[in-house]
């Protein structure tokens, strides 16, 4: 496989997304920016797709994936008895490096969530994630693009260091802008912790 970098900043980013997002909804790996780090994204309900993640990073396969979403619209079908705080907190936050614990549903496959009853949910910030996600329309699980145990990916460059010829697209926007990971928020207890 040839791994094709799409370099967004050189056009219509609408256009020069179609293509990747077409290959998430067919269950096809594709990595992309967020405002934290690349995240290295498939189709949350396609449990092939999900289980190729886990084999491309080399994950554990009982550490739970975030489920990425462009805005709130379809939260419900993800996620059930979700306390009003969520929608509080995201009217605050988000779009932002702010990941969910929320009760799932059985819309998600057990891959997704390691087999626990919660699913972490997250609404990035960043325009071309946004986009992607919007075009894909549907959940996107993206841990973070590099082999585990290395240092997580800021760059397409460093993807391609790990992915070269094993994904089938990496969208390059540049360096991310926050170069960390999300902060975790479990609204499943009584009260909500960090």
């Amino acid at each position: 496989m040839k791994t094709e970098v799409v370099r967004v900043s050189t056009g219509n980013v609408a256009e020069l997304l179609q293509a990747p997002a077409s290959a998430l909804r067919r269950g096809e790996i594709v990595a992309f920016p967020t405002e934290t780090v690349y995240g290295l994204g498939a189709n949350a309900l396609i449990e092939a797709a999900v289980q190729q993640i886990f084999l491309l990073k080399g994950r554990p396969q009982d550490n739970p994936l975030i489920v990425h979403l462009a805005d709130k619209t379809k939260i419900e079908q993800l996620a059930k008895n979700i306390p009003q705080e969520f929608y509080q907190l995201y009217e605050a936050f988000c779009p932002g490096p702010l990941t969910f614990i929320l009760e799932k549903t059985d819309l998600l496959p057990e891959i997704v969530s390691a087999g626990l009853s919660t699913v972490a949910i997250r609404f990035p910030d960043q325009r071309v994630s946004q986009e992607l996600l919007r075009l894909a329309d549907v959940p996107v699980v993206a841990p973070s693009a590099n082999i585990s145990g290395r240092p997580s990916a800021t760059r397409a460059s460093h993807v391609l260091d790990d992915f070269e010829d094993k994904i089938p697209f990496i969208v390059d926007d540049g360096a991310t802008e926050l170069g960390v990971e999300s902060t975790v928020l479990d609204l499943c207890s009584q009260v909500p912790r960090i």
